[in-house]
């Protein structure tokens, strides 16, 4: 059967079409391919390969008697280093937060902690004036504190937003504190803090006092280096005895028993009265105690830390974790040990607390007491 002309140009058609079909898909599946080689070809950080890399020379790595139980710790910066300089002369009066108690309130009055500008204006200085100042705190990388007295002889009271914006101030005092965890302030953040108080200060007509950058940033990296001395977390780890696993459940029943909460970030918390963390019960492992995916959970030990520069009492606190870390070893079945897995006995538990007490001794001869407002401050 012959097929006619009409045929003939409809196959010829269809064949041209599913051809450029063909054609299409193919091209497709090569622009596809360069993607996901290309994509494979780029080089990422891992972030769990890299976590133990060493640190860079300008991140600041936190010393840990947990991880190095049984090495000497050694502290000795020289007392001239944290001396103050003309960063504030301090006044008499004690300054006090802005409530209808006036309760007074430890803060650094004599520059060493913070960098303090100060306003003085002949007139009244309304805190509704301060209002776009005050939303500035989390400008600088640092907390910024504002600080005012309505008169010479008044006391000076903390500023807030959460004060409503009352009252009127002839005295102001802006705080930007040097260092906290993360390092200390950088010239630029404390320059473009010196031109905001400038600038806030011409403003209202007022005269300003901002100390020297340069010297106050010397200051800063000072009181950092004497920070980072005393940052020590002391651990204690509870492992198996015969290499098997704690359950979640059972963790957390013993741990609510002996008065520890679940907090947030997956950490048992064991608090003082005035809600304070003495110190918290972690999982040895990577993962969190998480209240959706604890019963499930299993873990090859716990480890019981202590935040030093952040208790107070520190002899004492450490006492009562030492003595939980045993009934825990012991109601587990496991063993206390370092993070070398050596197993812990008295006379290292007490030459670590030795160390404790230097610490904080240490602190509290430089007014930084352990456990103390300042030292939350600066210890976050």
């Amino acid at each position: 059967m012959n097929m006619s002309d009409l045929q003939i140009s409809l196959i010829a058609i269809g064949v041209v079409i599913i051809g450029g079909v063909v054609f299409y898909n193919w091209m497709q599946q090569r622009r596809y391919q360069r993607d996901t080689e290309d994509t494979f070809k780029r080089k990422y950080d891992d972030v769990l390969l890299g976590a133990g890399k060493s640190a860079s020379k300008e991140e600041r790595i936190e010393p840990q008697l947990g991880k190095r139980m049984l090495k000497d710790f050694q502290v000795k910066p020289s007392v001239e280093a944290m001396t103050p300089t003309e960063i504030d002369q301090p006044d008499s009066e004690p300054l006090v937060t802005n409530t209808e108690s006036k309760r007074p309130v430890e803060v650094d009055r004599n520059g060493v902690v913070d960098y303090v500008a100060g306003i003085q204006s002949e007139t009244s200085i309304a805190t509704l004036d301060l209002a776009e100042m005050l939303q500035r705190k989390f400008d600088f990388g640092k907390p910024v504190r504002w600080f005012g007295k309505s008169d010479a002889g008044a006391p000076w009271e903390e500023i807030t937003i959460e004060t409503n914006f009352k009252g009127n101030y002839t005295s102001l005092r802006a705080c930007l504190q040097f260092t906290d965890r993360s390092g200390p302030v950088s010239e630029v953040i404390l320059s473009e803090f010196c031109d905001m108080i400038r600038n806030f200060a011409e403003y209202v007509n007022a005269v300003v006092d901002t100390p020297n950058i340069q010297q106050a940033h010397a200051q800063a990296v000072l009181l950092d280096q004497f920070c980072a001395e005393v940052d020590v977390m002391i651990g204690i780890n509870i492992i198996s005895k015969d290499g098997g696993a704690f359950t979640g459940t059972k963790i957390r029943a013993l741990a609510e028993a002996s008065g520890f909460k679940l907090e947030g970030g997956g950490v048992f918390g064991f608090r003082e009265a005035n809600h304070t963390v003495k110190f918290t019960l972690n999982n040895y492992e990577s993962t969190p105690f998480l209240p959706d995916s604890i019963r499930t959970l299993t873990t090859n030990g716990i480890t019981f830390l202590l935040d030093v520069p952040r208790v107070t009492n520190g002899k004492r606190v450490f006492d009562q974790m030492t003595h939980l870390s045993r009934i825990f070893a012991t109601t587990l079945g496991g063993i206390m040990v370092d993070d070398n897995r050596i197993p812990l006995s008295d006379s290292g538990i007490d030459k670590i607390k030795q160390k404790l007490s230097g610490i904080q001794a240490l602190m509290k001869s430089r007014d930084i007491p352990a456990g103390g407002e300042i030292a939350l401050r600066l210890f976050v």
